[in-house]
């Protein structure tokens, strides 16, 4: 076996993982002399490209041609999935629900299927990596703006637009599959952030802890129709959001996702070793896996950030991924998980002290629990004007303090003088922008935990609750395993 890995600065490819282990860009001219060079007396060669996320599945219709054969799901298959029309078009003939969308290669195209879909639109190009160049565009100005420079970013491929699900939960599922069209699930992992945050940016849980099991069975169904339709045989990923009791379909992916990982961990089945053999001809059952896999506990996925390397960056969230490593907590209750979670990506939640609230009009209504939960564990609140005023006319006490450009000592000031313990700060719009950012960029600089997102509030407040009434301990994963079926 040979391995191609074109980023040698990780060193995460173990030497003795292959037989041959290259260093080299994942080019179709580079892999292909690669092949000419290991292939032997003129035989056949196989490869996997399942396992290297977005690059090497642009490679695999060409690969293909060259007389390379790819193991697992078809390069037909994976481009079936890529390409929005033709897995559109699949989803309507499955008659599997998924948001309204369309492609388009110029402005007035885009402005069209904008205007059918209606606003807020999720665009972005086919076949890129991380989310790069996605955005939330709000009215037609804006969409502009993005079509006239993000279009190079896969000029090859056409822009891709979905509606957004605004207040969605969003969830994410891996999946095996074998020739036979049985299709096993690892795991349904709910996003604690909600939707329009990137998938790698956003914390998970596993098992769901807010959505219904009809709503799971809906998605596991919805999972094995998509994996059987597609003919998907090793890994696959699929993204789902659910709104006003609606599944819907976001996109699938025909390889290895992020989470891969994470959820062998959880379960105690290492997925990407399953899938590598399930390529080779093997079929699940004769592997002993006969039902879906489960978890024992709870286990949650954090995200890790860099920011703190990088001055300029602002630390909000949003549909481009920004995180460069992930961690796991796991624990009988969520609170718990969270909490390790929250500490292994070296953020330490307070157990008391004083906590600013600055968040948008739309927000208002929904942190008002958070608040309140906050005030009851014994939290001194600070808020920004407006969001004081709303509290206080709701019977939650907060303090006013000054934003940054309205005078001093202001928010950030608090932040370095050490009088903040946590800050929750959802997005304001352009006219804050500037107060917003510094007054994140403040906190990250000097460890003080800052969450934009309501539901990351709501989950770091159920943390806190569970650090005050349970001591955290290490537990080995294997404790987890004993007596499961796994």
């Amino acid at each position: 076996t040979v391995m191609v890995n074109c980023n040698p600065e990780t060193v995460s490819t173990d030497y003795d993982t292959s037989d041959r282990l290259y260093f080299e860009p994942l080019t179709l001219e580079d892999v292909l002399a690669i092949v000419e060079k290991e292939r032997t007396g003129g035989g056949e060669v196989s490869c996997v490209v399942q396992f290297g996320g977005q690059t090497p599945l642009k490679l695999s219709l060409a690969l293909q041609e060259a007389g390379v054969e790819v193991l697992g799901t078809s390069p037909d298959s994976i481009d079936l999935a890529e390409d929005r029309e033709r897995f559109s078009a699949l989803l309507n003939e499955l008659e599997i629900p998924q948001p309204p969308s369309g492609t388009a290669t110029s402005r007035e195209q885009a402005r069209e299927i904008a205007g059918r879909i209606g606003y807020p639109v999720v665009v972005r190009p086919s076949y890129v990596l991380g989310g790069r160049a996605m955005a939330i565009v709000y009215d037609p100005a804006a969409l502009d703006r993005y079509m006239t420079t993000a279009v190079d970013a896969s000029p090859e491929h056409p822009v891709l637009i979905d509606q957004f699900l605004e207040d969605a939960f969003e969830l994410d599922v891996d999946a095996v599959a074998d020739r036979t069209g049985t299709v096993l699930i690892g795991g349904i992992m709910e996003h604690i952030e909600e939707a329009g945050i990137h998938s790698g940016d956003s914390s998970c849980v596993v098992p769901p802890y807010l959505v219904s099991e009809a709503h799971q069975q809906t998605i596991r169904d919805y999972t094995r129709r998509i994996g059987r339709a597609l003919g998907v045989v090793g890994l696959m990923n699929a993204q789902y959001a659910i709104k006003r009791d609606t599944v819907y379909v976001l996109e699938v992916n025909p390889r290895a996702s992020r989470t891969v990982p994470y959820l062998s961990k959880a379960t105690g089945v290492p997925l990407a070793k399953v899938a590598a053999r399930v390529m080779g001809g093997k079929t699940l059952a004769e592997l002993g896996l006969d039902r879906d896999l489960s978890v024992s506990g709870v286990f949650v996925k954090s995200p890790v950030f860099p920011f703190i390397r990088f001055p300029g960056v602002d630390t909000i969230l949003g549909p481009e991924m920004k995180s460069t490593g992930e961690v796991m907590g796991g624990s009988t209750t969520f609170g718990r998980a969270f909490a390790k979670a929250y500490l292994s990506a070296g953020q330490e939640l307070p157990a008391s002290g004083t906590v600013f609230v600055s968040v948008n009009n739309d927000d208002k209504p929904n942190v008002l629990q958070v608040a309140r939960q906050l005030v009851g564990g014994g939290f001194r609140l600070v808020a920004t004007r407006g969001t004081a005023a709303y509290l206080r006319a709701h019977g939650i006490d907060a303090e006013t303090v000054f934003k940054v450009n309205e005078g001093r000592p202001n928010i950030a000031d608090e932040v370095v003088n050490g009088r903040i313990q946590m800050i929750i700060n959802t997005p304001l719009g352009r006219a804050s922008f500037f107060d917003d950012r510094t007054v994140r960029r403040a906190a990250m600089m000097h460890g003080v935990p800052c969450i934009t997102t309501l539901t990351g509030a709501a989950a770091a407040v159920e943390a806190i609750r569970a650090l005050r009434e349970h001591t955290l301990v290490v537990r080995p994963l294997q404790d987890y395993y004993a007596g499961s079926a796994t």
